[in-house]
Parts: structure tokens; sequence; C-alpha cells
């Protein structure tokens, strides 16, 4: 089973760390990254760039509306996103809640619809 795991942040505990904290929290991510990749677990990880380089689109009525950063008003934002291949929905769990930056934000954990359904979306 793939699950999708999106990286909610909050740019500002980011910004704020010190060039120590940040390489220390980055030296961790690649170290867990490696051992997924070791145990055949992970199948992509990309981290994302600033929201601030973000653009929304909607299309509506044929009519194209864009906005620059995230449609969401929150303070965290789509920060990266791991897709991990496991046995059951409690190893993706277990799998999120290791990632490093679970302790500074917040990880969304959701199974991959292999194929769209023909008879409803969802």
């Amino acid at each position: 089973m793939k699950y999708l795991c999106l990286a909610y942040e909050e740019e500002q505990i980011f910004s704020e760390m010190t060039e120590a904290q940040w390489h220390e929290l980055l030296q961790e991510t690649l170290d867990y990254v490696d051992d997924l990749q070791k145990r055949g677990k992970l199948v992509l990880t990309n981290a994302l760039q600033s929201a601030t380089k973000a653009h929304t689109l909607r299309v509506r009525h044929d009519e194209l509306t864009m906005t620059d950063g995230p449609f969401a008003e929150t303070k965290e934002q789509l920060g990266g996103f791991f897709l991990i291949e496991v046995a059951s929905e409690e190893e993706a769990l277990e799998i999120a809640a290791g990632w490093p930056s679970a302790r500074l934000g917040t990880i969304e954990v959701r199974p991959v619809e292999e194929e769209l359904r023909l008879a409803s979306r969802y």
C-alpha cells in the first residue's frame, strides 16, 4: 500500500533556527531518508520551495483565477512530501511519526488511490 505523507511547517520556525540547529535537523532527516530507502519503504521525497513562491489556480465557469501564495490562511504551509510503500496503515503512521520535522509541524498521512473509481470519486 502506498501512502503520501504531507509535511506542513511554519516557515518562521525554520527561519529562526540557528545554522547549527538547521544542520542538525537536516542531517537527521537525511539519515532517516537513507534508512527508509535501505528498508525499501521510501518511493520518493522532496522538499518544496517557500509558500511565497506558490500560485493557486482555480477555473470556475471557464474563468481562471490565480492568486500568489497558498490558498489556505494558516501559519503552517505544505513544506514537502514523502511517498512510502508499506504493508499497513499502522506502518505508515509509524514512519510518519518518525519523520524529524513531525516534532515541529504536522504530517498528514493519506492512502494513495491507485486508480480512480468508476462509480464515484470518494
